[in-house]
């Protein structure tokens, strides 16, 4: 039986490796979503964190922890310093800015040569894996339900449902999207070094316009209702190009009709019910 389990682990490791930061990613989206924010930016911030814990272990040889840590550091604080200008605006127009943001720092990996420049940064070593992975996303889960049940999460749902009127019954509208973003960037940040360190590899155009919109999908097809949400939203769009396999050159475009039905048909996603709240 052990045997088993372990030949269909280096099988279908990459793809068990993915669900799991793709869950990580998938709340990450939700938290700026949580509070009625379109960001394209996640994986801006998954770069950032993929590249600063990927060279901290190649090149200075440090702790996993301290990669871990330094890699949801650097893009809160980039979310902190961009987040002032850039979330005054709304709805698209803060898309269009976070996808401005995407392709700066994209350009950035592309030509900085001490990171590898266009052929990316390799050997990296391998830490983390199954146990890093999905700890952290258990950890993420339970805290951000719990968040959603609180206070806190009210005044969440209150933005995302009416933001004027939000403002007027007391909720602190600037604060309140400036920590989504912080906390968004971090998360995306530890998916990206979790990632790296599995795959020991990592090139600029992984963190790309692309990847922006299959992480934003995750919450499209998953929904917002609950955490739990975008992350059955991220597992099924995972898994399809695996299942659809056998489709061969036909598979993409089936997986891309299953999303489009989705989104017309069940518009509040796969999940929308919301979880009871307290306090």
């Amino acid at each position: 039986m052990w045997e088993a389990l372990d030949d269909f682990y280096w099988t279908y490791q990459s793809l068990i490796h993915g669900i799991g930061v793709n869950g990580i990613l998938a709340l990450s989206v939700y938290v700026v979503l949580a509070v009625g924010q379109l960001s394209l930016g996640q994986a801006a911030f998954m770069g950032v964190g993929a590249y600063t814990g990927a060279l901290l272990s190649v090149k200075f040889g440090t702790p996993f922890a301290v990669s871990m840590l330094a890699s949801a550091l650097v893009p809160a604080l980039l979310a902190l310093v961009v987040g002032g200008p850039t979330l005054r605006l709304t709805g698209v127009y803060l898309a269009i800015a976070t996808i401005g943001l995407g392709e700066i720092t994209r350009i950035v990996f592309l030509n900085w040569d001490y990171a590898g420049g266009a052929l990316g940064l390799s050997n990296i070593p391998e830490r983390g894996g199954v146990p890093a992975i999905y700890g952290t996303l258990a950890v993420l889960l339970v805290g951000l339900t719990l968040v959603a049940r609180s206070r806190v999460g009210r005044a969440m749902e209150a933005m995302r449902e009416d933001e004027a009127a939000a403002g007027v019954m007391g909720v602190n509208l600037p604060r309140y999207r400036l920590v989504a973003l912080v906390v968004s960037s971090a998360m995306a940040g530890v998916a990206g070094c979790l990632s790296a360190h599995v795959s020991s590899f990592i090139g600029p155009n992984e963190y790309g316009f692309e990847a922006a919109v299959t992480i934003l999908s995750y919450a499209l097809l998953g929904g917002i209702g609950s955490p739990l949400a975008p992350v059955l939203g991220s597992t099924i769009l995972t898994l399809l190009p695996e299942v659809l396999r056998p489709l061969a050159d036909f598979r993409l475009m089936v997986n891309g009709l299953i999303i489009v039905l989705a989104v017309l048909f069940m518009p509040r996603g796969i999940l929308p019910w919301r979880i009871a709240r307290t306090g």
